[in-house]
């Protein structure tokens, strides 16, 4: 298995691209995935399904205690302020009722 971060079509693993690369290959190839590890055992999957947004999973399994659950609100802080959009967490499906995330407007992680 290569060093974290990696890209991977189809679960074939490839070198990292850039999110332009990665892009392309949503329409050519399939969902291209980045794999990076935010702390040991707890891994997020970023899948391109579209250019207009940013999807990704956690295992909700690797986020027991609270240091994993910081772990998890820092990474979301740090990726809403990066991009000046708020950031939001929900169940598995439709995000229509987010469950948790960091609100841009409030600078803050928020229970919702």
């Amino acid at each position: 298995m290569p060093d974290l971060p990696w890209d991977s079509v189809g679960g074939e693993p490839m070198e990292l691209t850039s999110a332009a690369d990665m892009a392309v290959a949503a329409y050519a190839d399939g969902v291209p995935e980045l794999r990076v590890c935010l702390a040991l055992d707890m891994l997020v999957i970023f899948r391109m399904y579209r250019t207009e947004s940013i999807d990704f999973d956690v295992d909700l399994r690797e986020l027991q205690g609270q240091e994993r659950l910081d772990v998890l609100v820092d990474f979301f802080c740090l990726l809403g302020r990066r991009l000046g959009k708020s950031v939001w967490m929900s169940a598995e499906g439709p995000p229509d009722h987010p469950d948790l995330g960091f609100d841009v407007d409030a600078d803050r992680v928020v229970l919702m």
